[in-house]
C-alpha cells in the first residue's frame, strides 16, 4: 500500500462549492488551482470538509480511545465491531487506526496544499478588504493544521514529560506540498512546537466573528486548542490562562440542565438533540445532505423494532452520576435489549441522533463538538490544582455542576483528592467523546475491568497496567514498510 503521508501530500481533493454543505468531489489541477479570494475561500471549505470523515470525529477519533479505555463493555452477540481495541490486540494493520492516521495527513496535504498555492496571489492583491480576508483564511488553514497535527500526537505519541520530551518520538512534521520534507519523525519537543506555531499564526490571523455553536474556526477556537494543548505539555500557566481566556468569552455560557428550553427538554438535552448551544465552540457542521459517521450506532444499533448495542457503560462509571446530576437523564436510557439474553442495561443515547435528521430517517449521527466551553472549566481547574490553587479549582467545578445538576453546594478540593475530584469530572462530562485514553495516558494510570452481566468473557476480565505500550497507537505498517520511509515504530508496533 502507498504510504498515507504521500497520499496526503500528492492527492486533491478541494472543490469549488458553495457552503460546507457538501464535500468537494473534483480535484484542482496543480497551477491552476486558487487564483483568487473566492478560490482560496472555496479550498479552504474542502479543509473543513475533511473533518467530516468518519475517521475522525464523528467516528475512529471519537470512539476508539473511549472504546479502549474502562467505560464500556461489549455486549454478548455485538458484531466484533472495533474488538481489537476493546480487547487490546491491536496490530500496526489495524485498518481503524489507518484511516485515522491517513485522514489526519490528508488534511495536512491540503493546508500546505493551500499555503503554497495561494504565494503569487497573495503578493498581487491589492484591494485591502480581500487582502484580509485572505489572512484570515490563512489563519483557519494555520488551525485546521495545528489540529490535526494535534491528533496525531496523542494518538501516536507518548505522554509529554517536559523533562523527557527532546528525546521522545513524535510525528513526521511535513510543511510543503511540493517539496515534502523526509519522512521521519522529529522530537515529540520539536512536534508540540510546530502545532503551537500554527496556532499562534491562527490566534493573529483569524478574524471570523465571534460566535457560539460555530462550524467555523474564531479566535476562541485557537484559543481552546491552545489550552489543550497546553495542559497535555504541562504548562500549567498557559493552560491556565488560555482557558480564562475562552471562559471570560462574554458569547459562551454553559447550557444549563435544569434551565428548559422548552416544555419537553432542558438547554443541555437540547444540544444533544439538536447539536446546537450556547457553549458550543467549534462543531464539524453537518447537513442531511452531507455528513460524516453515526457517532451512536455501536451503542444503539436501533432497527425501528429493538436496541442490539455492540458496547454498553460501564457500570463503575454509571454509578459516578449522582441522582441530582441530570447528565445521567440526558446520556443514559434504561432499555432491554432485542438480543436473546435480554439485557436491560442504561443505554449510551447521548448520540442517539440529531433530532432533525432522525426525522429523515438517519439515524445515530450528531455533529462532533470538538469544543465545548465545559472542557475549559475541567482544564483550568485541572490546571489550578497542580499549581495548588485548590480553592479556585473548587469554583470552577462548582460552576460546572451548577449548570448540570437540578441543584448544588459546593465542591471540595485538596491536595489529597484532587486527582479523583478532576478524573472523575471528566469521566461525567466527556464520556464517549474521545478524551479517557489520552487522559490515563498522561496521567500514567491503568485499569483493570470486572465482568458485568452479558458481556464478552474475552476482554471482560482486563487489567492494563500504567504505560502500557498500547496507550500508544503502532504506526500503520505499510507507513514503516512505503519506499523512502525512514519512520521509526513505536513500542506498540514491536
Amino acid at each position: 500500500m502507498k504510504s498515507f503521508i504521500k497520499i496526503g501530500l500528492v492527492l486533491l481533493s478541494f472543490m469549488f462549492t458553495s457552503c460546507l454543505d457538501k464535500y468537494p468531489d473534483n480535484a484542482i489541477l496543480d497551477g491552476e488551482a486558487i487564483q483568487s479570494v473566492a478560490e482560496a475561500d472555496q479550498a479552504v471549505i474542502g479543509i473543513y470538509a475533511g473533518y467530516k470523515s468518519a475517521a475522525l470525529y464523528s467516528g475512529y477519533l471519537t470512539l476508539l480511545p473511549d472504546i479502549q479505555s474502562d467505560l464500556v463493555y461489549a455486549v454478548e452477540g455485538f458484531t466484533n465491531t472495533y474488538s481489537d481495541h476493546w480487547r487490546w490486540e491491536i496490530l500496526a494493520t489495524n485498518t481503524e487506526i489507518e484511516n485515522v492516521y491517513g485522514s489526519l495527513y490528508t488534511i495536512i496535504g491540503r493546508c500546505n496544499f493551500f499555503f503554497e498555492s495561494i504565494v503569487e496571489l497573495e503578493k498581487t492583491l491589492t484591494d485591502d478588504e480581500q487582502f484580509d480576508k485572505l489572512q484570515s483564511l490563512k489563519g483557519e488553514v494555520h488551525f485546521a493544521r495545528a489540529l490535526a497535527y494535534s491528533e496525531l500526537i496523542k494518538c501516536f505519541c507518548k505522554a509529554y514529560e517536559p523533562s523527557t520530551a527532546e528525546g521522545e518520538l513524535g510525528v513526521v512534521l511535513i510543511s510543503s506540498y511540493y517539496h515534502p520534507e523526509r519522512m521521519i519523525r522529529s522530537s515529540l519537543k520539536d512536534s508540540y512546537a510546530f502545532v503551537i506555531s500554527d496556532l499562534e499564526q491562527a490566534l493573529e490571523l483569524v478574524t471570523l466573528d465571534e460566535r457560539n455553536n460555530s462550524p467555523y474556526i474564531t479566535k476562541s477556537a485557537v484559543k481552546a486548542l491552545l489550552a489543550r494543548i497546553y495542559l497535555y505539555m504541562q504548562d500549567w500557566e498557559k493552560a491556565r490562562d488560555y482557558a480564562t481566556e475562552v471562559i471570560d468569552a462574554d458569547f459562551l455560557q454553559l447550557s444549563s440542565s435544569s434551565v428548559k428550553y422548552n416544555s419537553d427538554m432542558s438547554y443541555y438535552q437540547y444540544m444533544w438533540k439538536y447539536d446546537n448551544a450556547s457553549e458550543i465552540i467549534w462543531k464539524v457542521g453537518f447537513t442531511t445532505t452531507s455528513y460524516g459517521g453515526a457517532l451512536g450506532r455501536v451503542f444503539l444499533n436501533y432497527d425501528h423494532i429493538s436496541y442490539k448495542p455492540d458496547y454498553v457503560p460501564a457500570n463503575w462509571a454509571l454509578n459516578l452520576y449522582e441522582a441530582k446530576d441530570l447528565r445521567a437523564t440526558t446520556f443514559f436510557a434504561q432499555k432491554t435489549t432485542g438480543y436473546a439474553h435480554g439485557l436491560t442495561w442504561p443505554l449510551l443515547m447521548k448520540y442517539n441522533g440529531n433530532e432533525d435528521f432522525i426525522k429523515q430517517n438517519i439515524l445515530h449521527v450528531s455533529m462532533p463538538k470538538v469544543f465545548r466551553l465545559s472542557e475549559q472549566y475541567l482544564i483550568r481547574a485541572e490546571a489550578y490544582c497542580r499549581l495548588g490553587e485548590y480553592g479556585k479549582a473548587g469554583k470552577d467545578i462548582t460552576t460546572l455542576r451548577l449548570a448540570r445538576y437540578s441543584s448544588y453546594g459546593s465542591t471540595s478540593i485538596g491536595e489529597d483528592n484532587w486527582l479523583d475530584v478532576i478524573s472523575e469530572e471528566r469521566v461525567r462530562e466527556l464520556f464517549m467523546e474521545g478524551f479517557r485514553l489520552q487522559d490515563l495516558k498522561r496521567w500514567h494510570k491503568g485499569f483493570e475491568r470486572k465482568p458485568q452481566s452479558n458481556t464478552v468473557a474475552s476482554g471482560s476480565s482486563l487489567k492494563i497496567e500504567a504505560d502500557n505500550p498500547l496507550f500508544v497507537w503502532p504506526i500503520p505498517q505499510h507507513e514503516l514498510d512505503a519506499p523512502g520511509s525512514e519512520l521509526q515504530p513505536n513500542d506498540s508496533n514491536k
